[in-house]
């Protein structure tokens, strides 16, 4: 018995499988791809089809009447120094992306965790899973997306997903673990429904953690739609291959600089609409 034979390739074992997914599965696949690149065409064009002054009007008045003026403030300079660095179609490219894969890794997450936090078999189940998904380093991530649904957006939104799910499931199994149970057994006592407690007794209690999970679900997503950059997906990624395989400094800063606005731009926005109603409801 040789050395090559004790050998182990994964890959033997899975491109039969992802080849069968392709052979039975494509209407799915392609209607997940047409799915997909609508929602994004929808939120690209939103954002481009507008001169880019009035882009960054209109999202300073909102911010600052629907969160905050130093939000509104905020917002003016990130967007302003995006156009300024020559990079606003790249930028708005990144926003609608990570806009995207932000909301349907929260719209996964938060139901599983809410689940997870009241079935511990699930949560025991789910724990080995969420390790190995952490564990892996994300690029691996585009490899089977990039298998199946070829190269472009979709499997970086995609990818993107599913690097993170884990980070917001976590902290809102955390959060809903973390709320004192005299508060729920309050809401059951006075007769309030199910609903009533998860939306205004859990959830609010929950939401500094279930925040902290938000801003990992950004931080990482922009992460990925960097490294997404090498897929085609365009954006600020794009921008970033751009200036390392040409070895272009000033553009690598640029962009990277960008991707920072950008995620602090969607960082504090989230957070400011979140804190909005709890702040109003307290002063009422």
């Amino acid at each position: 018995m040789t050395l090559e034979s004790l050998q182990f390739s994964p890959g033997a074992y899975l491109a039969p499988s992802v080849d069968w997914l392709n052979a039975n599965f494509h209407p799915v696949f392609d209607l997940v791809t047409r799915a997909i690149e609508a929602l994004l065409s929808a939120i690209e064009y939103g954002l481009v089809a507008l001169p880019s002054y009035a882009v960054i009007a209109i999202a300073t008045i909102l911010a600052g009447i629907f969160v905050s003026p130093g939000i509104g403030i905020m917002t003016a300079v990130a967007l302003g120094f995006c156009l300024a660095a020559g990079l606003w179609t790249a930028s708005m490219q990144t926003v609608a992306l990570v806009t995207v894969a932000v909301a349907i890794s929260v719209a996964i997450a938060f139901p599983l965790g809410i689940l997870a936090a009241r079935h511990k078999r699930l949560e025991a189940a789910l724990r080995p899973v969420l390790d190995i998904m952490q564990t892996v380093p994300p690029w691996v991530y585009l490899i089977p997306a990039v298998l199946i649904f070829s190269l472009g957006r979709v499997p970086a939104i995609i990818a993107t997903i599913v690097y993170g799910i884990p980070p917001m499931l976590r902290l809102t199994t955390l959060a809903f673990n973390q709320i004192p149970r005299d508060l729920v057994e309050l809401g059951k006592a006075i007769g309030a429904p199910p609903r009533a407690i998860l939306f205004k007794i859990e959830i609010p209690s929950a939401m500094p953690t279930l925040l902290v999970g938000l801003n990992q679900c950004i931080l990482l997503s922009l992460a990925m739609v960097v490294l997404a950059g090498l897929v085609g997906a365009g954006g600020l990624g794009a921008e970033v291959t751009r200036g390392l395989t040409r070895m272009e400094m000033g553009l690598g800063l640029r962009a990277g600089l960008a991707i920072v606005a950008v995620a602090i731009l969607l960082d504090r926005l989230s957070r400011g609409a979140l804190h909005r109603p709890r702040a109003t409801a307290k002063s009422s």
